[in-house]
């Protein structure tokens, strides 16, 4: 008999909370705040705190932290605005950090 294998996730390594999935995953080689973290283009279960503009390695942008919907983990952020042209491909899509989140069904 087959086994049924859902998507590949990751979870808030807090609770396991389900917040992305692997498809999502743009990129595995950004810069977080406590080590490598992935982008992604749709993040799941988490809520968005307050816009602030924040210098980072590619210069100035307008993020909002994330945060785990069931546990307030933070996770890592959004970016909402990216000042330079050549950075607004990040604009609405989410940094995770590696060290936030743990895969589910690998």
């Amino acid at each position: 008999m087959a086994e049924i294998v859902g998507p590949r996730l990751y979870s808030c390594c807090n609770c396991r909370n389900q917040v992305a999935l692997h498809d999502d995953v743009i990129s595995k080689s950004f810069q977080g705040r406590n080590g490598r973290a992935f982008l992604f283009s749709h993040a799941m279960n988490v809520m968005v705190g307050p816009k602030e503009d924040r210098q980072l390695m590619t210069g100035l942008h307008t993020v909002a932290d994330v945060y785990c919907r069931d546990c307030r983990e933070v996770l890592g952020w959004k970016y909402e605005r990216a000042y330079e042209e050549t950075q607004k491909y990040k604009e609405g899509k989410f940094i995770l950090e590696k060290s936030k989140i743990v895969k589910e069904n690998w």
